[in-house]
């Protein structure tokens, strides 16, 4: 039954080719007589768990563990080599800092064209103009070119946008650490509000505090396997114990 979920992981892997020796010209690569060397990195093994539909699910783990790379199978930026990801609704995603943004174009041209690639008409846009840019907090530089902003306006204005598409499933990477104090409340405020409408929320934060406060359920990923998912706090406490005294995390 699917009634109950809103993403659905099974048997996931993905890999990454690295290379120790690469050719630079054909004609190193006729001297050499080979191809380049190279081995597979496998970044996800065998990954399987459900995301409980009008949940806020964090994926927690050390760096390099594989949670970025998930997100962003999650998200269809990324495809697995093996397993399968099945999404119950419309999703939209904030994975990095200006991420579908044209830097030469002013925020408000941004908001449209960023608007349409999340898959929103002109006039859905256009009805939403002014509840984007309230949200981003960036009314001042709007008409600006977005590569004068800083990271934290990039980011306002990008997850404003991302917000306002009316996902099902929103998928979120660390766009919290960029904003101050008073974003971060109203994206707290804005979590809960999706909730109550029975959309799902899926966040990589590094922020244990930030997962604690946001999140139900939780999936700790470790070197590229899935170690435990399950309620939050069980979750981060599992998590936290390797860090100070178990296996390492």
């Amino acid at each position: 039954m699917t009634d109950d979920v809103a993403v659905r992981v099974d048997h996931v892997s993905k890999s990454f080719r690295l290379y120790h020796e690469r050719n630079q010209t054909i004609k190193s690569a006729i001297m050499r007589g080979r191809t380049s060397v190279h081995e597979d990195f496998w970044a996800l093994k065998d990954v399987t768990f459900d995301v409980p539909r009008g949940s806020t699910f964090g994926l927690i783990g050390s760096n390099g563990s594989g949670k970025s790379t998930l997100l962003k199978c999650l998200a269809n930026i990324y495809f697995p080599n093996k397993g399968t990801i099945e999404h119950f609704g419309k999703i939209a995603a904030m994975l990095e800092v200006g991420s579908g943004f044209h830097t030469e174009l002013s925020g408000r041209e941004n908001i449209f064209l960023n608007g349409s690639i999340l898959g929103m008409s002109k006039k859905e846009i256009a009805s939403k103009y002014d509840e984007i840019v309230a949200f981003s907090g960036v009314e001042q530089f709007i008409d600006q070119p977005v590569k004068n902003y800083s990271s934290g306006m990039y980011v306002r204005l990008g997850f404003a946008i991302a917000i306002n598409v009316d996902p099902d499933i929103l998928v979120v990477d660390e766009v919290l650490a960029v904003g101050d104090a008073e974003f971060q409340a109203k994206c707290f405020t804005k979590f809960r509000d999706l909730r109550a409408a029975g959309k799902t929320v899926i966040l990589v934060s590094h922020s244990m505090a930030t997962v604690k406060e946001m999140c139900d359920q939780a999936a700790w990923i470790n070197h590229g396997e899935l170690m435990t998912v399950g309620p939050a706090a069980d979750t981060i406490q599992a998590y936290e114990k390797s860090l100070t005294g178990g296996p390492e995390g």
